[in-house]
């Protein structure tokens, strides 16, 4: 099979820390690559120089034979290849069509001015490869994130009109915000392209690794330690090529030996409505409770972790917690009252970059660490901030590092520490909290939530798929445009199939 792409002793670093080293790899004509590791493994920073975001520090890249060094977006794109990003990097305020073109010669738009008829019939033609029903004309910040993400790959896609040699796709986690449904087209593509173009394909699902890949990379500390025919490995063997160890599968307790949940539940919620994405839901959460949320895109799952916590407008109903009044006028009502929310885009609502990561972590509870309007106690907050880096296994070299420079995966681990560092939390509310991690830092985060629920939080997480929900919760409920349709309680042994679930979700 022909060599496309080959990458030489490529080195990268960030100030102490050390992104690659050394990583030799080769993409082939019409092969999936697919690319795995833990969380700061380098993955990313890979994706990046060949997407001409980052240089490398030193090493070669040979493009179908020739050496090139890609030193802009805008020089892969001339090369043939595209990147669908993790974060997406879509330009809100301008049409789907503007965005897919903006980078890109086209009749359309030649000599700056806008055909619009053509510029949409063209974006037209490029989203009906993907098979999506999304208006060229609508404005990217009116789409939900899911939608986004599908303009974000018919926009890669749209290279393929640019050059006459087979392009080059970079999929940077594509998956993380999308359906069952949604998935099942977009492997479709990807078998589409396998006869005109070369993919790598990231993902921390193993499981998509090994439906659609036909080789596999595995990464750590910046070091590929692995490189292997996708059919001579299993789930478990790839898990323990990119973690170091064997999965500890972890038995949900018999119901003998659980506890049964308290006559009077911590949170009460009746008649909770915000008139357009549910309405009338009742929803109890005992002391010490884990509820796992599960339905399609546009459920209403996200909305309701949202309007507990103060970030929706319009409701109507009523939220009490621990017997007192809890409908939250905003965010900052919510986090006085003990409740606390963990976004499912960590990056935009989440964070503060340019801050470091004990700044992140110290900024909501500083109060709790000494911190007062006229002095900070530097050190106390450092030493909490340290402590729950250490038990979220956070990979950076100090407190001190600025968090926009951490994978995603870390970065989500610091967002969650924040929450997890106040001592008067009763509600943590956890919107997709696996979304991004590798299977070895889910592993860590689950075992977190479930001692925070040992010590008698309740938790209401948004759950990515039905397996993780039946694995984590105590509880699961199922939403369907807006209303329960079921619940399981698995502590009284209610363990339904997944045709159970699917069924109540759709």
């Amino acid at each position: 099979m022909t060599t496309i792409l080959e990458l030489k002793n490529i080195n990268k670093r960030f100030g102490r820390v050390v992104a690659l080293e050394n990583l030799n790899l080769e993409l082939r004509a019409g092969e999936v690559l697919g690319l795995v590791g833990q969380n700061g493994s380098g993955k990313s920073t890979l994706m990046k120089i060949l997407a001409g975001l980052q240089g490398p520090d030193s090493g070669e890249i040979l493009l179908r034979g020739e050496l090139v060094k890609i030193r802009s977006a805008a020089m892969a794109t001339s090369l043939g290849i595209g990147m669908v990003h993790q974060e997406q990097s879509l330009i809100p305020n301008l049409t789907v069509a503007e965005n897919i073109f903006i980078d890109k010669p086209n009749e359309a738009t030649r000599g700056g001015i806008y055909r619009w008829k053509a510029l949409y019939a063209a974006a037209r033609e490029q989203l009906e490869k993907i098979g999506v029903n999304i208006r060229p004309e609508a404005l990217v910040e009116e789409l939900s994130f899911a939608a986004r993400q599908q303009v974000e790959l018919a926009k890669v896609l749209a290279i393929e009109e640019l050059v006459d040699h087979p392009p080059i796709i970079l999929f940077d986690e594509p998956t993380s915000v999308l359906n069952p449904d949604e998935i099942k087209i977009l492997f479709r593509e990807i078998e589409r392209l396998r006869s005109r173009a070369s993919i790598v394909f990231i993902s921390h699902r193993l499981d998509e690794i090994l439906e659609i890949s036909d080789r596999v990379i595995v990464l750590t500390n910046g070091v590929k330690v692995a490189d292997e025919q996708v059919a001579t490995l299993d789930r478990d063997e790839l898990y323990r090529l990119m973690v170091g160890h064997e999965r500890e599968v972890k038995q949900r307790q018999p119901l003998e030996s659980t506890k049964p949940a308290p006559a009077s539940p911590r949170l009460k919620i009746r008649k909770l409505t915000d008139g357009n994405k549910f309405k009338n839901l009742d929803l109890d959460v005992a002391k010490g409770e884990i509820v796992g949320l599960v339905g399609v895109q546009g459920s209403g799952a996200e909305e309701l972790c949202r309007t507990i916590f103060g970030a929706e407008d319009s409701v109507t109903g009523h939220i009490v917690l621990d017997d007192a009044p809890a409908l939250s006028l905003s965010p900052r009502d919510a986090v006085k009252n003990g409740i606390a929310y963990l976004p499912s885009n960590r990056r935009l609502e989440g964070m503060l970059a340019g801050r470091t990561l004990i700044q992140n972590m110290v900024v909501t509870y500083g109060l709790e660490y000494g911190r007062s309007a006229f002095l900070v106690d530097y050190r106390a907050e450092e030493t909490a901030a340290s402590q729950w880096m250490s038990r979220l296994k956070v990979k950076a070299t100090s407190g001190r590092d600025r968090i926009e420079r951490l994978s995603g995966g870390n970065q989500q681990k610091v967002v969650l520490g924040k929450w997890l560092m106040s001592k008067k939390l009763k509600l943590l509310l956890l919107d997709h909290p696996s979304r991004g991690l590798d299977p070895g830092a889910r592993d860590d985060l689950f075992d977190a939530i479930r001692e925070q629920a040992r010590q008698g939080m309740s938790i209401i997480f948004v759950a990515d798929t039905s397996e993780e929900a039946l694995e984590l919760a105590d509880r699961v409920m199922v939403l369907r445009d807006g209303e329960f349709t079921a619940s399981y309680d698995l502590r009284q042994g209610v363990m339904p199939s997944q045709e159970d679930i699917v069924r109540a979700m759709v």
